[in-house]
């Protein structure tokens, strides 16, 4: 499979450099090439994409909404051919991607029907015979650039409610999600979304996707990805006086208090950590157990770690994937050689026979470090947790506000009181109790505090705050 760009209804294959994309789970298979694009692939969209825009947003909601229907009909029809490409792109388990894509459905589903919703509201006025009411109004055109690793949910879910509300988009994908971009354009182009009202870029972030945020006349530009890239789409974007967005790192915490259920709690820090390799802005990275229970737990989790087994990312039976790519393998080891140095062994899942074949890491947990350590204060996107221990609930929400991150976070315990606490004390935008870190209802607002995020939500009813305006409407209707 190769790479193409979508522009206006048109599909383009750059001619400059190109990459060939080699299957994490076994490194000696080629599945595809990606073509870079240049600048004016970007301004070639973006022109795309102001001429369909208009007449984009004068169709109304509810033709707009039966556009997004098709559009998960075409994606649920496909859906496990896209899985499997997925998988084999970007590594992630192919149980764990059947998931994705199925979110992706329900995404454009959910936002098909905002086409039918109210938009606006009536305000009383302080004059007489004057109706005074708000409407949300589309933005125009917006950027979307998304990351590798959810490489179908996270373009659906800016993608959808910008297009419901009227706005058209140039997506730029990550690299190493770049074929299943392009899987996933062809099929929205099957159905009648008018040509250019959804563009796809293919190309690398210093190359289109600074022109993107510097160049192109977007309106708004939504981004996920590194916390360094991020801030440097917030310093363009504030500098244009444009929209912008930008999800970006953490390291999240669960917390376990000594009266957990460790029966059920067990199985989900596992999962919130080492799921998808632990390449979430969302996964489990540092367990934080009172004192009282600090052993005990640290042992389950030895015994339970044994069936956190890496595998071929179309192994079903696979606990988890490879890393995505040699640079990820390449980043996560650097950290895995300092907790061989500087910090003690808790648990780590055993070797299998294919970890020479592809970006396999094997998840680990350690403990033995202060709270002031990189292990516990940066982003290691990879299967690797740290433990501590906190000697009772509020040192323990005090270690889990430690950071400049403040995207997720866990408690788990019987007792109410102190579950209600921690909603009100844990300083990061979704706190959860008896659940994992990881992941957020898609009918939900998404989104961090502190550096995890510039502040605004996606997903659920918030995103459309994001993807328009609200202009004010008053006309006296008797003089």
């Amino acid at each position: 499979m190769q790479s193409k760009n979508w522009i206006g209804g048109e599909w383009i294959t750059p001619s400059g450099s190109e990459m060939t994309v080699q299957n994490p789970s076994r490194t000696a298979e080629e599945i595809g090439i990606v073509h870079f694009s240049d600048r004016s692939h970007v301004l070639a969209a973006e022109q795309a994409a102001r001429d369909a825009q208009k007449q984009w947003a004068q169709m109304t909601g509810a033709a707009r909404g039966e556009i997004l229907y098709q559009m998960a009909a075409a994606l649920e029809s496909h859906a496990d051919e896209l899985a499997r490409l997925a998988s084999r792109e970007m590594g992630k388990q192919i149980g764990e991607m059947r998931g994705e894509v199925a979110r992706g459905v329900s995404l454009l589903r959910y936002y098909a029907g905002e086409g039918m919703r109210a938009n606006g509201n009536v305000i009383p006025s302080a004059d007489t015979n004057v109706l005074q009411f708000t409407r949300r109004v589309p933005l125009g055109v917006v950027a979307v650039i998304t990351p590798w690793n959810f490489p179908v949910a996270i373009p659906i879910w800016k993608i959808a409610p910008a297009l419901i509300l009227g706005n058209s988009v140039i997506w730029k994908p990550a690299e190493n999600s770049s074929l299943t971009a392009t899987r996933l354009a062809e099929l929205f182009a099957e159905t009648r979304l008018p040509a250019g009202v959804l563009n796809l870029v293919i190309g690398r972030g210093k190359e289109v996707g600074a022109a993107l945020t510097e160049e192109a006349a977007v309106d708004a530009v939504s981004f996920t990805g590194s916390s360094a890239t991020g801030r440097q789409v917030a310093i363009a974007c504030a500098g244009r006086n444009i929209k912008y967005q930008t999800e970006m790192g953490g390291k999240n915490a669960a917390v376990v208090l000594a009266d957990a259920d460790l029966d059920k709690t067990v199985p989900i820090l596992l999962s919130g950590a080492f799921k998808s390799a632990g390449q979430k802005c969302t996964a489990t990275s540092r367990i934080i157990a009172e004192k009282a229970i600090y052993e005990k737990l640290a042992e389950r989790l030895q015994q339970a770690i044994s069936s956190c087994l890496a595998g071929d990312a179309l192994d079903p039976a696979a606990y988890l994937g490879p890393v995505a790519s040699v640079e990820q393998y390449e980043k996560v080891n650097k950290y895995m050689g300092v907790a061989n140095e500087e910090a003690r062994l808790v648990a780590q899942s055993p070797a299998t026979d294919i970890a020479e074949q592809g970006y396999f890491i094997r998840p680990t947990i350690v403990e033995g470090v202060e709270a002031s350590h990189p292990l516990v204060q940066q982003e290691v996107f990879g299967p690797l947790a740290v433990m501590l221990p906190a000697d009772d609930f509020t040192e323990a929400v005090e270690l889990c506000n430690q950071t400049v991150y403040g995207l997720s976070a866990s408690l788990f315990t019987r007792d109410l009181a102190k579950a209600h606490l921690f909603l009100e004390r844990a300083q990061a935008g979704m706190v959860r109790v008896n659940q994992e870190t990881a992941g957020v209802e898609y009918q939900a607002p998404f989104g961090g505090m502190k550096q995890s995020s510039s502040h605004t939500r996606e997903q659920g009813q918030a995103a459309l705050e994001f993807y328009s305006e609200v202009k004010t409407c008053a006309i006296k209707y008797a003089w």
